[in-house]
């Protein structure tokens, strides 16, 4: 190993031996399997300054890939610290920045120009739209959504059209897909763009194509340092495996850092695979194991080294405490009786955690989906505790809940120009500007709303034939909905709205990796909904939940899905919803079984780890399915956590309790349960028990409303209290949403 001044050798001075194995191991092919908080960042920004510093190549012979911008600024802006100065003519970058910079050299070799597009999705949308209306295809059959999908799903696994068999076409169009891919492809070519899966699939086909372009990146690179590699797909692999796999196997130095078992994007084509299979690709490859952990407690890594590995598919490897400080207090484990009282819990810990100085900034929130969100939104506001959600929207600022929203508005009360306005051709009712202008002017020269307005225009006959029997529809639609409300309830008939409107037909065609979630948001509206006794209610509480939205600052409560949280780190973390069903999740169960099942469970190691000193897990005996209830089971994951890292709370059994569930609406994947009776067995798990029914709440009573927060009742009518709340105003509610105070 070449020799260096001592004084050059301080950077290494401040790793652990496993860290500097990692560092020095610089000859032949290296995996770091680096657990969570074991400072892979600083293992692998070391070895890029060490292989400069020991002078084994010059900055432009190394090639160092990462996965996101920010990733690639920190690790060049500690490199440069390390060497004291600016490092220059890096090829660093992430995946699809690289392959763009080498596709601008050889753009010729696959029918570009250097001065190529990257189109954005608008474009890319608009321009497979074309393609598909030259070839005759129904768009409203086969969405261009959903060939989009197949498409990029191709492009990552490096499938060209000509490289995908009869038998791999997919069945879209009348198995017209890899034709339609292919024109798709042509025409990219001949407005001279690419879309952004391309910048690595032609850059694959290039380096597969023409030995003379690889064996000058072989000549040119002597060191490939790869980051985060269980989150490669299949042509990241491909790419990665010809610039690394080389005649000589003595100059295949390549190092890839990661952690199989923080292997969770397998939904978006990441294949856990190509960790897994590295020895095999690079026979003779040395391991170093990263095992130290310096973010956690004792009690936290125990509880996540014991649950991952009930994991088969893994290399292995126990994470350790290397922090002098990390003795702390075990994994809490908090059995509620309902999801309310599981938001009541966690905002009750978070007030009383502010209470005694913590920061916000370090807690967390970190649910397994998106629409898990909405029950802690509403308890952090009504409790005036600021918060944020990362890597998405507020749950009532999401586009499908707005759009739902604006039916249940115009549903409330026909007269919301507004609100029509934004659901009158969503779903697409064949409704253009022209005529949405006209409908304007008619509603402004008769002094009429839109809807009524709208219905006029019908009759007249003023639109064309379709459009105007999709509207007439929709109007009809709305004076059914209406008369159903008294009758049905405002929940069912919520659900059956957006069932016959097509609004959740339109989600359930969308072949978008978002839909699934968009539909899970929808039904957890509709579970808000049966919180409250009428609609006009539901509607004011969200005007209340939207206008209390806390101004910017700094200290916020962090809100977000666990695979948002993974790269993060808190002090406190709370895991609410580890039920069966929920986590791990149905869906991951179903398309993917005993692997689904291997994933959710690196997605409860991830949310684990992300904890520093406290971690919660709850779950809940009970949850609302719309306006009623539904019994659940908890998280398998919970029986595998070792009981020494665990700590149980809410002892008393359930008493048996009878469930009712609302009659069919949805059908499909979007079900709303039949009404038919749920019995909960007692003894099937420990749940805190559930008070009993207030008896009679007095007028002057000091009382709490789970959506309302505190109150004193001004009088009382049967089951009815009037109660005057000290942030919501005056309210009707039933005594049984409110407990004494």
């Amino acid at each position: 190993m070449t020799t260096m001044p001592a004084s050059a050798t301080d950077y290494l001075a401040r790793l652990n031996p496993e860290q500097r194995a990692a560092v020095e191991t610089v000859d032949g092919p290296l995996l770091v399997l680096a657990g969570a908080g074991t400072g892979k960042t600083r293992v692998l920004t070391t070895r890029f300054a060490h292989i400069l510093m020991t002078r084994r190549a010059f900055p432009s012979q190394v090639l160092a890939v990462t996965f996101t911008n920010k990733a690639a600024r920190e690790m060049r802006e500690r490199v440069s610290a390390i060497l004291g100065q600016p490092a220059e003519g890096l090829w660093l970058g992430t995946f699809h920045a690289l392959c763009a910079r080498m596709l601008r050299r050889h753009a010729e070799l696959v029918g570009l120009s250097s001065n190529f597009t990257i189109l954005d999705t608008d474009d890319q949308m608009r321009l497979l739209k074309q393609v598909m209306e030259a070839a005759g295809i129904d768009q409203k059959r086969w969405p261009p959504q959903g060939l989009m999908t197949v498409i990029q799903r191709w492009k990552d696994r490096g499938c060209t059209p000509a490289r995908i068999t009869p038998a791999e076409d997919s069945d879209f169009a009348n198995n017209r897909a890899r034709s339609l891919y292919a024109a798709y492809q042509e025409r990219l070519k001949q407005v001279n763009a690419t879309d952004f899966g391309d910048l690595m699939l032609h850059v694959v086909e290039i380096l597969r194509e023409h030995p003379d372009v690889l064996a000058d990146y072989h000549r040119r690179f002597r060191y490939i340092l790869v980051d985060e590699y269980q989150d490669t797909n299949l042509v990241q692999y491909l790419w990665l495996r010809l610039l690394a796999q080389r005649e000589d196997p003595a100059s295949r130095n390549i190092c890839c850092v990661g952690d199989d078992d923080q292997s969770i994007y397998s939904w978006r084509g990441a294949e856990i695979e190509n960790i897994l299979r590295f020895e095999k690709d690079f026979p003779g490859a040395t391991i170093v194991r990263l095992e130290s952990n310096y973010r956690s407690t004792t009690p936290i890594l125990g509880a996540a080294s014991g649950l991952i590995a009930r994991n088969s598919g893994r290399l292995g490897k126990t994470l350790r405490p290397g922090r002098e400080d990390a003795r702390g207090e075990k994994v809490r484990v908090v059995s509620l009786w309902d999801s309310e009282e599981e938001a009541r819990m966690v905002g009750g810990r978070i007030e009383a955690a502010r209470r005694d100085g913590h920061n916000l900034a370090e807690i967390a929130i970190l649910v397994r989906t998106g629409s898990q969100t909405r029950a802690f939104e509403e308890r952090l506001i009504t409790l005036g505790i600021p918060y944020r959600v990362v890597g998405g929207l507020k749950f009532y600022e999401r586009a499908e809940i707005r759009d739902a929203m604006a039916y249940l508005r115009v549903l409330n009360q026909p007269a919301d120009d507004l609100a029509f306005e934004r659901i009158v051709n969503t779903p697409k009712r064949g409704l253009g500007d022209t005529a949405l202008r006209a409908m304007h002017q008619l509603a402004r020269a008769e002094g009429v709303p839109l809807l009524v307005a709208a219905d006029r225009m019908t009759a007249l006959g003023a639109l064309r034939p379709k459009p105007r029997q999709a509207l007439r529809e929709l109007l009809e639609g709305f004076a059914r909905w209406r008369e159903g409300l008294e009758r049905e309830g405002h929940v069912v008939v919520a659900a059956t709205l957006l069932d016959e409107s097509g609004y959740t037909e339109m989600w359930r065609q969308d072949k978008s990796p978002e839909a699934p979630g968009r539909l899970e948001n929808l039904k957890e509206l509709i579970r808000a909904l049966g919180e409250f006794e009428t609609l006009a209610g539901f509607l004011e509480h969200v005007s209340l939940v939207m206008e209390s939205d806390q101004a910017p600052e700094a200290e916020r409560v962090s809100l977000m899905t666990l695979h948002a949280a993974k790269g993060l780190e808190f002090d406190t973390v709370f895991l609410p919803g580890w039920e069966e069903g929920l986590f791990p999740h149905q869906r991951s169960l179903d398309e993917s079984g005993d692997k689904g099942l291997e994933e959710e469970r690196r997605l409860a190691y991830v949310g684990i780890t992300r904890a520093r000193k406290c971690c919660v897990i709850s779950h809940a005996a009970n949850r609302r399915l719309y306006a009623n209830w539904s019994s659940a089971i908890p998280s398998r994951f919970l029986d595998e956590l070792p009981p020494e890292h665990v700590e149980q709370e809410g002892g008393a059994r359930a008493e048996r309790a009878r469930m009712v569930s609302a009659p069919s609406v949805f059908s499909g994947q979007f079900p709303l349960v039949a009404r038919k009776p749920r019995i909960i067995e007692a003894g099937a798990w420990e749940v805190a028990e559930r008070p009993a029914k207030n008896a009679a709440i007095p007028p002057g009573s000091r009382v709490f409303h789970t959506k309302f927060g505190y109150g004193r009742v001004v009088s009382a009518e049967d089951n009815k209290l009037d109660v005057e709340f000290d942030k919501a105003g005056r309210k009707r509610v039933l005594d049984s949403f409110v407990e004494k105070a």
